[in-house]
């Protein structure tokens, strides 16, 4: 009898065990060149709700992108969601310097609360990507980036220092899950994120030593969110700002804004069964930033192909660019 009952203890112990590794939060790392276009934000949006449901733990938002906003608006985002903690990151090479025509940055940085003020004050991402990477269990970290591979290039080439000591391709090959980029047409065409730094897009797609998945500018051209939400009753949000101030100033966007980094977010939390299907293979970038697609089974590549139907996808997507966070804004504004 005691035997049967430390079968039966040991067996619930196990089942317990299993079910706990299965509810274990995805480890994201978001990069993001937020500023050009807002999907950014819809995206990190997305990520924070994850977040709040306990699907992801957020381990750091980093920028690819330069520009004086960037950073200040990132942290309005994180600080709306309750996560005012998270470390924020930007290049200290040279880069890319983008900010927005529509003044949505410029306004929720004066509208919400935050500290940073301006994007040059922030650490290296690289800085930031080796410290958080050494410090995470092997082969658990997704890198969610929806911009330029600027940070991703410059973490490949980095060299042991007392972070880590460990090159920059080891410790990504040791810690790194998976690498989920907006980035790419497919099969073959010229997208923005690759093309605005083309050669460390091609670095990085060349040399990165585990799996990548790439949605493509075909995928979220079609995924069309925002109109909910800015007709929602949704109050002091940062969020709804952004797109209330933006769809309106382009006609492209009367149906709702394209969702690329929307897409890639999603991916990082769910994987693509059930959304995507996939084709395996490797991506080239070729010397003016366009990129093609090899076909190959046995390929560490693989591009997303629209599997569930847009409609309920845009949903989907727009439900969590809607969450409501714990900390309500309106009792954070006007504390800067």
């Amino acid at each position: 009898m005691k035997y049967k009952i430390l079968l039966l203890v040991t067996f619930l112990l196990l089942i317990y065990g299993c079910s706990n590794q299965k509810e274990q939060p995805v480890k994201i790392i978001f990069d993001t060149d937020l500023g050009p276009d807002y999907d950014d934000v819809g995206a990190l949006a997305f990520l924070h709700s994850e977040a709040d449901s306990g699907k992801v733990e957020i381990l750091a938002t980093v920028s690819s992108n330069k520009h004086e906003l960037v950073a200040p608006s990132i942290e309005v985002i994180n600080t709306y969601f309750g996560r005012p903690y998270l470390e924020i990151g930007a290049p200290k090479s040279d880069g890319v310097n983008l900010g927005s025509s529509q003044h949505w940055a410029d306004s929720i940085v004066a509208k919400y609360p935050h500290t940073l003020r301006s994007t040059s004050e922030v650490t290296d991402a690289v800085a930031i990507y080796r410290k958080i990477l050494n410090k995470q269990p092997d082969k658990s970290v997704t890198i969610v980036t929806v911009g330029f591979l600027t940070n991703l290039n410059n973490l490949l080439k980095s060299k042991p220092d007392n972070f880590s000591p460990l090159s920059g391709e080891v410790l990504v090959s040791k810690k790194v899950k998976k690498l989920v980029s907006m980035a790419g047409r497919f099969p073959e065409g010229k997208e923005f994120n690759i093309f605005m730094d083309s050669t460390a897009s091609k670095y990085v797609y060349d040399n990165w030593p585990g799996e990548i998945i790439f949605t493509g500018f075909e995928i979220g051209w079609e995924i069309r969110t925002g109109l909910r939400l800015i007709s929602s009753d949704i109050k002091d949000s940062p969020i709804k700002d952004v797109f209330r101030i933006s769809i309106p100033l382009s006609e492209e966007d009367r149906f709702g804004r394209m969702s690329w980094d929307e897409t890639a977010a999603l991916i990082g939390v769910y994987g693509t069964e059930g959304f995507f299907d996939i084709k395996k293979g490797t991506i080239k970038v070729n010397p003016d930033g366009s990129n093609k697609w090899e076909d190959n089974p046995e390929g560490k590549h693989s591009y997303v192909i629209q599997k569930m139907p847009v409609p309920e996808m845009a949903r989907f997507i727009e439900d969590r660019m809607m969450h409501v966070p714990v900390i309500p804004a309106a009792t954070l504004k006007g504390r800067k």
